[in-house]
């Protein structure tokens, strides 16, 4: 069952890159007393998620955290190396939190997987964003197969 508004992010185990090496994130953690803007991607160093998805928020990350976001996160179904190398490629620096779900287990938890299995990418994310406060989901935007458009930072500023 897909995750809605107001319903309560899952629990898991996400991981991010630091110069020590992997370091786990707990989402319980992570969301705990803050908002939060996260959007997920279908894969690092993919086509759209290179050229407009990490940008843009990268572009308005300073607006997102102007408007009450106390941070941005970027989680993707790879591992953590893939998504170190790609923060450091995009230059997110320290502006996004870009998070591995290397086993897909937060991304099941939301209900928003899909079966890439046809392009050799086996088990992925849906291309959306979510506005979370506090471990609560306040806004979700799921984009359709193939599309762009709600899950921008864009759309997500003006939600704010």
């Amino acid at each position: 069952m897909t995750i809605k508004i107001g319903d309560r992010i899952p629990s898991a185990t996400l991981m991010q890159m630091t110069d020590g090496g992997p370091k786990p994130v707990k989402t319980d953690e992570l969301f705990a007393g803050k908002k939060v803007a996260l959007f997920a991607v279908p894969g690092a160093f993919t086509p759209t998620c290179s050229a407009k998805h990490v940008p843009g928020f990268l572009q308005h990350a300073d607006e997102l955290f102007a408007k009450g976001v106390d941070a941005i996160a970027c989680v993707s179904v790879n591992d953590a190396f893939v998504m170190g190398a790609w923060g450091k490629a995009q230059d997110t620096g320290d502006k996004i939190k870009m998070l591995a779900d290397g086993n897909g287990d937060f991304t099941a938890g939301m209900g928003l997987e899909m079966d890439a299995s046809k392009y050799g990418m086996g088990k992925r994310s849906q291309r959306y964003s979510v506005l979370v406060d506090n471990g609560v989901v306040k806004q979700l935007n799921v984009e359709e197969p193939g599309a762009f458009a709600v899950s921008s930072a864009e759309h997500m500023l003006k939600q704010l």
